[in-house]
């Protein structure tokens, strides 16, 4: 058996290599289109504030999108070198969507980065335009295709065990590819990425409003991000609840989870807002709920039940024992491929192999597990419920305290006079991490929520991993985390510095501090 140390320390290696990535990509992801606007009202009006504006938030996209593209290249690798057994049991799946989006999104976005830092003097107007617009759906291509590939271990369509060779096995790429949980989660991931992009925007630019410099290139930013981030934060807040009704779908322990819902409610389920939660009880000591609403949002009626976590361990623990059954013909069909009784057995029950294969953490024969080893599997099949419950209501009221600024920040743009109240524009400034603390929360309730499996329903984590010594993880994790944070304090150390000079950085001679910063680099 896999010893319980090597399991925590490979998932906590690959967990802080994926939020530390996360800090980076959203900012990408969001920043592109807003650069594809200004541009846009640079070729229309040929204004030059708004090719200073596309030149300036373009130099602070670059410096973030070099280093998250760091910061991302160890994760493909890690699935190799941590994760040796899922890559091998899920590679022809998984790796395909990793695949394409290298050959279609990465070089397409890597190039037209290219041509936009330096194609402005060579291209024309409607050219480098295009090369932005190409850059733009280039990143968000990426996104798509590495979220189709987490929406199938989120919700495994599509694909099958084959006894032949011991692995999952395409059967549909297509079912794969408009897998809805795949689509949701991309749909609501690339919103955060936007809002995210917004808020970077605004913050600065109300920084810049603040100090009464650089106004007319400040304002019309701080225009530009109330609007993107208004129609942002709506869209998060709407593609949240397609992405919550997808998990009610395909993953109702997770909803059941975020929901501290121990036991099954009448139709429809009331939403609870806040709790005690007393996981060693099985209960919330106290609640406040609002009616009906949780019902709607996780099945679309009002007579649709939703299953509370004591249903649910119990029906796991009828799979486990299927799965029993599942894992004996299975391991008969690899010593004798011939046997019609082991294949009818298998055949019957694969559906809850992976439900099986979860006593593997406790017994090597799983035939041989107790009741009260079948307990404890049982138990594994539903994650702590506090960290999910609290970390889903913070992002959740992160996202509406967003909504709420960008509101604010769109009616002042309607009343000129408004966007320089003071307290507006540093309720902006002190709401900058907001988007990255909600993203992070939003990917560690995905993917914590998720567990004990790295592939739901089909591979526990703890069979997935690599056979490393516990000493190499223990050194890889301190030189990961290290690399990381220097790379993120060289980050800040630009993007403050930047932000800083403003666009006098660009040396065009109509802004703020240029003799200071010629002066500096003289």
């Amino acid at each position: 058996m896999i010893s319980e140390q090597l399991v925590d320390l490979s998932r906590l290696q690959f967990a802080a290599t994926a939020m530390y990535h996360f800090l980076f990509v959203p900012l990408t992801v969001g920043m592109v289109w807003m650069l594809v606007i200004m541009e846009s009202v640079y070729l229309m009006t040929g204004k030059p504030v708004w090719k200073d504006m596309t030149r300036f938030w373009g130099k602070l996209f670059g410096i973030n999108f070099a280093l998250g593209v760091t910061t991302g290249i160890t994760l493909e690798f890690q699935f190799g070198t941590n994760w040796a057994y899922y890559s091998h049991y899920v590679g022809d799946i998984f790796g395909a969507p990793l695949a394409i989006e290298g050959l279609m999104a990465f070089f397409l976005e890597s190039t037209m980065i290219g041509l936009f830092f330096f194609g402005w003097d060579r291209l024309s107007r409607t050219q480098h335009l295009l090369v932005t617009f190409l850059m733009a759906a280039g990143t968000n291509l990426s996104a798509l295709w590495i979220l189709i590939a987490n929406g199938w271990m989120q919700n495994p369509v599509g694909s099958e065990f084959s006894y032949l060779t011991m692995r999952m096995e395409m059967v549909d790429f297509w079912t794969v590819v408009f897998n809805p949980d795949a689509q949701a989660k991309f749909v609501h991931t690339v919103s955060a990425g936007y809002l995210t992009g917004a808020m970077f925007v605004l913050s600065i630019s109300s920084w810049y409003l603040l100090r009464k410099r650089d106004l007319e290139f400040a304002k019309r930013s701080f225009r530009v991000a109330a609007a993107f981030g208004l129609a942002s934060a709506l869209s998060v807040i709407v593609l949240g609840d397609e992405s919550g009704y997808t998990v009610g779908e395909a993953q109702q322990t997770k909803l059941a989870a975020m929901e501290a819902m121990w036991e099954t409610e009448p139709a429809p389920a009331g939403l609870t807002l806040l709790a005690n939660i007393n996981e060693t009880a099985q209960r919330n000591d106290w609640a406040i709920e609002i009616p009906w609403v949780m019902g709607l949002i996780g099945t679309r009626s009002v007579t649709r039940e939703i299953p509370g976590i004591r249903e649910i361990k119990l029906k796991n623990r009828q799979r486990i024992l299927h799965g029993i059954l599942a894992v004996g013909a299975l391991e008969a069909l690899r010593r004798d491929r011939a046997d019609t009784v082991a294949k009818g057995v298998f055949e019957t029950h694969k559906a809850d192999l992976g439900f099986g294969l979860l006593l593997k953490k406790y017994v090597n024969d799983v035939s041989q597990a107790t009741p009260e080893i079948i307990d404890r599997a049982m138990n594994d099949t539903v994650p702590r419920v506090t960290p999910m419950f609290w970390s889903f209501r913070l992002m959740v009221g992160l996202g509406f305290a967003m909504l709420a600024l960008f509101a604010v920040a769109f009616w002042s743009t309607l009343k000129s006079h408004r966007m320089h109240s003071p307290w507006l524009l540093r309720c902006a400034l002190w709401m900058l991490p907001a988007p990255w603390i909600a993203c992070e929360l939003g990917w560690f309730v995905a993917e914590y929520g998720r567990q004990p499996w790295t592939i739901y329903g089909v591979l526990p984590t703890h069979l997935s991993v690599s056979t490393l010594s516990v000493n190499s993880l223990y050194g890889s994790l301190a030189g990961f985390v290290g690399f990381y944070t220097v790379l993120l304090a060289v980050e800040m150390f630009l993007m403050v510095k930047f932000a800083r000079m403003g666009p006098g950085s660009l040396g065009t001679g109509r802004y703020a501090n240029e003799a200071t910063h010629a002066t500096a680099h003289a």
